[in-house]
This record gives C-alpha cells, structure tokens and sequence, in this order.
C-alpha cells in the first residue's frame, strides 16, 4: 500500500494495482487487526525487566495543547521517515477517553552495521499504535511496535504525557523502550546502537511537537 501526503496533515491511499508489495501490507493489515496492540505491557515481569532506555522531556505548554499536536504530529520536516499513516480504527469507550489505532509506514533507519549484521537490506517498515486520550485524568498513553522484521528485531515503546506534577501548566513526557535483537550475535551491541538512535529519533519527536505548536500559533495570528 503506498500513501501520498495531500495537505492539511492527511495522508491517503494510492489508488494501484495488485502487487506483491500491495499483497504484503494487506496481510500486515490483518495481523495487525487480530493482534493486541498493549499486549507487550502485560507480559509479565520478564518483558518489563528488559527495558534499556528511556527518557523524559518537558514541554513549556499546557497538556491539552501538547496532545493536540501529538495528535497532529505527523507529517512534519523532523520526522521525514514517517512515509504514511493510517487511522485504523478511533472511538469513546464509556469512560469519555478516545482510543486511537494507527499503522505507520516508516522507512526505519538502522545503521549501515546493523542491517549488515542483521542480514536484511529491508527499509520499510510497519509499526501499529495504539493511543489513549483520558482528558479527566489529563493524561495520553501511546505503546508502538513493529510488525516486521519481528524475526530479527522488536522494538516495544511506551510513551506518556501528563501535566507536571509541580506546574501543571508545563507537560512532562516519559519515553522508555524494549529493544531485542534476536537470534544473532553482539545482539547487546546491537541492542545499545538502536538504543543510540532512538535517543536521537526522540529529540526529533520533541521538536516536531514544538514545530507544530508554534505553527498553530502563526496560523491564530
């Protein structure tokens, strides 16, 4: 499935005919659909205990503004290899809060050594979300993994926005992530590069939201 950015933040469907390429995202599609997209959180204490990075970040803004543009977030110029988008499935439950299943296409940047020891050329990738809006609670949960080259790698991230506790008109974010490397050797090494990248990938994620506060802005000008 290719998408193609058509202005005011919408990506669609290009409209091609069948082909393998096309075959394969159905089927990602699917797996997606019968998949539980939280299920890495409740796996039990031997998935937590193997977290190796994580971050947090504050936003001089209030919470609702954040998650505004955390639900705006892409396209944007930080995040070029976000190529597509789409919104799966988003409802109310009962509690008033807005959950939100999306599948990004992404062109997954690992470095030249890492795909080399992988042993896969491979750069387009697709990871589902899955995201929680409580605005009683003031607070948005976003968990992410890919869904290819699961085989060789898993990369199981959680995010969290929240007013701070100390100055609720600021937003802290706290970042953590599972990496695993399998069925290879240095997988460790491997494990601490892909660590190194996302610590840079999050950096993008923190201005691509101030990019896009700072441009709602100008347009309420």
């Amino acid at each position: 499935g290719g998408f193609r950015y058509t202005g005011e933040n919408r990506w669609r469907r290009c409209c091609r005919p069948a082909t393998r390429e096309n075959d394969e995202f159905l089927v990602l599609f699917l797996c997606f659909l019968y998949s539980d997209s939280l299920s890495w959180i409740g796996n039990g204490q031997s998935r937590a205990e193997m977290k190796i990075w994580s971050t947090e970040h504050i936003f001089s803004y209030p919470w609702e503004t954040v998650i505004k543009a955390a639900m705006r977030k892409y396209p944007n110029p930080m995040n070029p290899s976000v190529v597509g988008v789409d919104v799966l499935d988003r409802n109310l439950d009962k509690n008033g809060r807005l959950h939100s299943h999306r599948l990004l296409s992404t062109e997954w940047g690992l470095p030249g050594v890492v795909r080399a020891i992988l042993g896969t050329n491979r750069t387009i990738t697709y990871v589902k979300e899955h995201s929680i809006v409580d605005p009683q609670e003031k607070k948005m949960e976003l968990c992410s993994t890919n869904i290819t080259l699961t085989n060789l790698v898993s990369v199981d991230e959680r995010l969290v926005y929240r007013p701070h506790p100390e100055n609720p008109d600021v937003t802290i974010l706290t970042q953590e992530a599972i990496i695993t490397v399998k069925g290879v050797s240095l997988s460790s090494y491997l494990e601490g590069l892909m660590a190194i990248s996302m610590s840079a990938n999050a950096r993008k994620g923190w201005d691509a939201i101030e990019w896009i506060i700072k441009n709602s802005e100008c347009e309420m000008c």
